[in-house]
Order: C-alpha cells, then structure tokens, then sequence
C-alpha cells in the first residue's frame, strides 16, 4: 500500500484571531459574573500589553528600514514628490467623504433627540474627571500655533523621536531624507548600506512573522481586560449606559459600514484591478487586529505585510503610504467626530446650520491629521471639534461610555483606508503585482 503524506491544512490566520477574540470576550463576561475581576486584571490583562507593546516595538524599525530602503530604490526623486502629493489628497479626500456621511448618517437619525436628560446629568458625574482631562490636552494643543503640525513634523532629534511612537511623522521625515540623499549620491557610494538596509528589513520583517504569533492569544488577553475594565463589580449597570446611548452608537456603526461596505468597495472597483471580495479577505486580519488593539500604530506591521504578501503592492508603495497613513488618515475617527458633535448639539437642544457643519467638516479634517495613531487620542480632538462650532466640551461625558467599543471600529476602517489608498496609489504608478493576489484563488 503506497505510503499517502496528507499536508493538515493550516488555520487561517483571521480565524484563529478571531476565536482569540470569542473566547476573550467570553472570559471577559465569566470573570464579571463570578468576580474574577483581580485574575483577569492581574494575571490576563498584562499578557495583552506585553502583545502591544511588541507591536509598537517593532514599528519605528519596520518604517526606518522600509521607508529608506523604498525610497532608495527610486531612479528620479520627483516620482515621489509625486506620490506624496497623490498620497495626501487622496487620504483628505476620502477623510472628508468619511465626514459627510457621518454627518448625513447623525441628520437623519438624530439620537440626541431621544436621550434621557436624566442619564446626561448621571453621565457628567461619572466622567467629569475624564472630561477635565481631554479638554486640558485639548487646550494645550489650540494655544499652538497653526503651523506649529508643520514644525513638529522635522525632529530636533531623531533618537529622541525614534523612542515615541507618538512622533510618527518624524521619523517619516527622517527617513524620506535620508532615503533622498541616497538616491542624489553615486550607486557605488551607497551600494554597502543598502546592502544594510535590505538585509535589516529581512530581520525585522521576520520580527513581525514571530511577534504575530502570539497575536490570537494577545486579542484573548485585550478583549478580557477591556470587558472587565468595562464592566467593573456590576454588568447589568454597565449595560443600562450602553442602551441609552444605543441610537447614538448605531449612528456611528452605520456610518462606518458604509465606508467598509461602499466607499473602499467602489474605489477598488472602479479604480483598481482588483476584485473586493479579494482585497476583502486579504484585509480581514488586519481589520481584526485593529479592533483587538484600537491602534493604527500597532497594526502597522501586519498593515505593511498584507499589503506587500497579499494585495501585490511594491515595498516602494507601501513603505511610504503605509506609514502615512498610520499617522493621518483617520476615516473612522473623522466619522465619528462628526457624528459625536451633531449628537451633542442635539442633546443641549442647538441647531448647527450648513455653515457649523462645514466648519465640522474643515475642523475634523484638519484633527485627524495631527491626530496621533493611538487609542483615545480621537477624544482629544472631538473637544476641538466642539469649540470650533461652541457645543459645550463637558459634553463629551455622555460619550465615555461606548468610546471604547466605537474606538475599536473605527481603528478597523482607518486601516481598511489605508489600505484602499494604498492600492489605489500602486495601481497609479504601476507598482502592484496582480499575481500575488491571484495566488490563492
């Protein structure tokens, strides 16, 4: 009898996440129910940090070494003065789109009208310390000056920059300049750290391929913290703050839907060689591991990998969009914003006109871009976004509650944008290979 070496087929990577995500979400609720609140917090949570941490670890490496290594590969510097132009329209133009909707969305639900003033007031006590907090960074940043984005985008010092993951944009900058220099010198001269770089981006690229095997049992450790974190001693009242605020949240949910199921599919249809339901299922680890870690930062590794292994988009593509795109292409955050300040106005009884709602608009677009790429941080530019069109800032405690969960959505649709422009940017300049997305067909 001939001897049959049947391969076991591999569980794809989005379903073990998530089932890391089932079952953190499932621990989450036990541990509320039979108090195992201290456990879960102390011996489970800090294994989801530590899967964070490694991913924000690796970060500024993969965008130094990819960043330059892309860069230096170009023949003529003005072909990336040209994706750079095409690259920041087309993240504000889909950022203003992700804005109209959400504005449309909230204008025709109106869930402010619906709730409860009894469960506003109770809202502003609980959050009030929360509220204090978002508006003095809020005002910190609006004493500024209006160039001051600009200044803070070239470093002072780029070791200093390198060791927060918040000074994204720097190092960018930094590595943009050191990968132009590159290509303005001889080849001859620059042929042994190139050499360098290549081989580093080897290394960290298989940083990323050992980091990511603990990404399901880090989705388990997050998702079991949030819940607990969530919920505290008592789930039934935790519950009656979401249900108040449930018009408001499916309001946001909705809008971005639409983004994830209509804006980036008929972007990919008609102005890409791709198939959605392709660019679908190679995005769908990656939307998953934003939603588990509310990050773009965090998932840019996996962002960076999917868009090279599974879309077929050139290293010199995605090095540059990618990293950009962490740091300001906030779509969902946009949405949300937009939405949240219309909920708000109709909480306090004011009618924003066309013009307060362009102002929104102009004033989200401009917050999403030094908007940084990491949880909560979407918080500090909603009290912005409501000084510019005077909706009271302590409004942001009827929010709190479900910041949390609607973070984690719209993480998903930030990186689900940046991977659209992304390929819509490579499909431009003829850098995506259709035979790696046919692959697995």
């Amino acid at each position: 009898m001939p001897h049959m070496n049947k391969k076991k087929k591999k569980l794809a990577f989005h379903w073990k996440i998530l089932i890391g995500m089932a079952l953190g979400v499932l621990f989450g609720l036990l541990a509320v129910n039979f108090h195992w609140n201290e456990f879960t917090l102390f011996y489970i949570k800090p294994w989801g940090t530590i899967f964070i941490n490694l991913l924000k670890l690796i970060a500024v490496p993969l965008i130094v070494v990819s960043l330059i290594g892309g860069v230096s590969n170009l023949k003529d510097v003005s072909k990336l003065s040209r994706m750079g132009l095409k690259t920041m329209l087309l993240y504000i133009l889909t950022t203003v789109m992700a804005i109209s909707i959400g504005l449309m969305v909230v204008n025709l639900t109106r869930p402010g009208k619906v709730f409860p003033p009894d469960k506003a007031i109770e809202f502003q006590q609980k959050f009030a310390e929360n509220v204090k907090e978002k508006e003095s960074s809020a005002n910190l940043l609006k004493e500024e000056s209006p160039l001051e984005f600009i200044v803070d985008i070239v470093p002072s010092n780029i070791v200093d920059s390198m060791s927060d993951n918040a000074n994204m944009l720097q190092v960018i900058f930094f590595s943009l300049l050191f990968g132009i220099a590159m290509v303005l010198l001889p080849g001859k001269q620059t042929k042994p750290i190139k050499k360098f770089f290549d081989s580093l981006n080897l290394v960290v690229l298989k940083m990323i391929d050992l980091i990511m095997l603990m990404a399901p049992y880090g989705v388990f450790a997050l998702l079991a913290g949030l819940i607990v974190d969530m919920a505290g001693d008592n789930l039934a009242d935790s519950l009656s703050l979401f249900a108040a605020l449930g018009l408001y949240s499916i309001t946001v949910v909705i809008g971005l839907v639409i983004m994830i199921f209509m804006i980036y599919p008929l972007i990919i249809r008609f102005f890409t060689p791709l198939q959605y339901s392709k660019f679908f299922k190679a995005v769908i680890p990656v939307q998953l591991l934003a939603f588990s870690t509310s990050s773009s930062a965090a998932t840019l590794p996996l962002t960076m990998e999917t868009a090279e292994e599974k879309l077929g988009i050139s290293n010199e593509t995605a090095s540059f969009v990618l990293p950009l795109g962490a740091t300001i292409n906030m779509d969902g955050t946009s949405l949300y914003q937009a939405v949240a300040a219309m909920f708000l106005a109709q909480v306090y009884g004011m009618e924003l006109g066309l013009s307060a709602q362009l102002t929104i608009v102009l004033t989200a677009t401009l917050a999403s871009i030094g908007s940084a790429a990491v949880p909560g941080a979407g918080m500090v530019m909603l009290v912005i976004v409501l000084s510019s069109v005077g909706i009271p800032t302590e409004g942001i405690a009827l929010i709190f509650a479900v910041d949390r969960p609607l973070d984690m959505l719209r993480t998903a649709v930030n990186v689900t944008g940046d991977l659209t422009i992304s390929t819509l940017v490579a499909t431009g300049e003829k850098q995506i290979d259709l035979s790696i997305v046919n692959q697995d067909s």
